[in-house]
């Protein structure tokens, strides 16, 4: 896949670098990493990651998230798709359907809506790929 170690090795840098977004702001838009994230504040949007979404006790997202893992700690209204492993803490709430490979609740936390475990979860793409399959689509019909 990747054709140098260079290569290798700034891929595996993005996938592990880590974002945070303190407690006390609010972001409005839809937000996209490749690595880590950290959200203790309010968000209105949707959020998309290919590797984990931690989301603190006073965090509120109004939106959708898609991740490869994630926790959650604060408050989701909006659908979640997790590839691999969703933690609904003991303080998370989550009112939406969730569609993830495995799912830890703990006691304690809220969830209202559907949920679909086990099925393979589409991979998590990001706007440029989106863009670029559907230009394929359309080119090929």
């Amino acid at each position: 896949m990747f054709t140098t170690k260079e290569e290798k090795k700034a891929a595996d840098e993005i996938t592990n670098s880590s974002n945070v977004i303190g407690k006390g702001t609010v972001l409005e838009g839809n937000i996209e990493a490749s690595g880590n994230i950290r959200i203790e504040g309010r968000i209105i949007g949707n959020i998309k990651s290919k590797s984990k979404v931690a989301l603190g006790n006073s965090c509120v997202v109004d939106g959708n998230v898609s991740a490869q893992n994630a926790d959650i700690e604060g408050t989701v209204k909006g659908k979640v798709e997790i590839a691999d492993l969703l933690v609904l803490k003991a303080t998370g709430m989550v009112q939406g359907d969730i569609i993830t490979g495995k799912l830890v609740v703990e006691p304690g936390a809220v969830f209202n809506g559907t949920c679909k475990m086990g099925a393979a979860v589409k991979d998590i793409k990001s706007a440029e790929n989106a863009a670029s399959s559907s230009f394929r689509s359309e080119a090929a019909v």
